[in-house]
């Protein structure tokens, strides 16, 4: 599986963003899919993860009910909705992908990883 992450940029603080990340090559097979990022200094963490058939949803508790994490199997996508953004949700986000069913924050659980889109959110 290929996946390629896009749509980051500058925001200011409270406003928002949207990721995408499209998947090529098996994409036949059951996923979960998911977002991690990483801070400058710091270790990359969890953000969210979607299961690819079943659509259930995970999120770290520092973003829970201000992103939405959603996909589109048509099109082999999912998006990352990014809401009242803060300047601590800066980071270079990634997504990434694991096989099978089951939900996982635990990135060395994902085999698949895109390059990193880089979010920047100004005070």
């Amino acid at each position: 599986v290929q996946l390629q992450a896009s749509g980051g940029g500058l925001v200011q603080a409270g406003g928002s963003l949207r990721l995408s990340c499209a998947a090529s090559g098996r994409t036949d097979s059951n996923y979960v899919m998911g977002w991690f990022r990483q801070a400058p200094g710091k270790e990359r963490e969890f953000v969210a993860c979607i299961g690819w058939r079943s659509g259930m949803r995970s999120y770290a508790d520092s973003v829970k009910d201000r992103f939405t994490i959603s996909r589109v199997n048509a099109r082999n996508t999912i998006y990352l909705q990014m809401n009242s953004l803060k300047p601590e949700d800066t980071a270079v986000y990634s997504c990434a992908a694991r096989l099978g069913a089951d939900m996982s924050d635990n990135l060395y659980e994902y085999a698949y990883w895109g390059q990193g889109t880089q979010v920047t959110v100004s005070s």
